[in-house]
């Protein structure tokens, strides 16, 4: 049996703070799996989106990955042999950007055999768009937890001046 995963990534500001969502499918179990980071990009979320549900597999397995990242999925089934043939260049002759990501998904393509498949996305696709809402709320609980911790506390009880 086959593994479905559909990941999608999110940004708020790009460059700025960013969420994941991803669904692995294994027959009839379903896990829902988010994250979020601080200063990133959309492309940087929807690359880790993709590694995080390939990462939660523990074992090898032929996996479906569903995306509405073009760059995602022309990245690993187009560019990325040529990145690496040439030494981690572009065709500009410049670093490949993501680098750090790109090779994360590289090992995992070796451990797993995975079908790219994209898919448009805000057009309907259920599971799209349920990932798109697991990485809008990991935005929301990252910019939370963010504001608990800057909350000073309360001042401190003015000085008693009675004599």
């Amino acid at each position: 049996m086959q593994v479905e995963i559909f990941c999608d990534g999110a940004c708020s500001g790009n460059p700025g703070v960013g969420g994941w969502g991803s669904i692995l499918r294994y027959g009839d179990k379903v896990k829902e799996l988010s994250g979020a980071e601080g200063e990133t990009t959309n492309n940087r979320m929807e690359m880790s989106a993709a590694i995080g549900a390939l990462e939660a597999l523990t074992r090898p397995c032929e996996v479906v990955v569903t995306t509405d990242s073009q760059y995602l999925a022309k990245g690993m089934t187009e560019w990325v042999a040529g990145w690496i043939r040439k030494g981690w260049v572009n065709s500009k002759k410049e670093p490949v950007v993501n680098r750090d990501l790109w090779e994360r998904l590289v090992a995992l393509a070796r451990v797993h055999r995975i079908k790219w498949v994209w898919v448009r996305g805000h057009n309907g696709h259920v599971e799209n768009e349920r990932c798109d809402e697991l990485a809008r709320a990991a935005i929301d609980s990252y910019r939370a937890a963010r504001r608990q911790e800057t909350v000073s506390p309360p001042n401190p009880p003015a000085a008693d001046t009675r004599l």
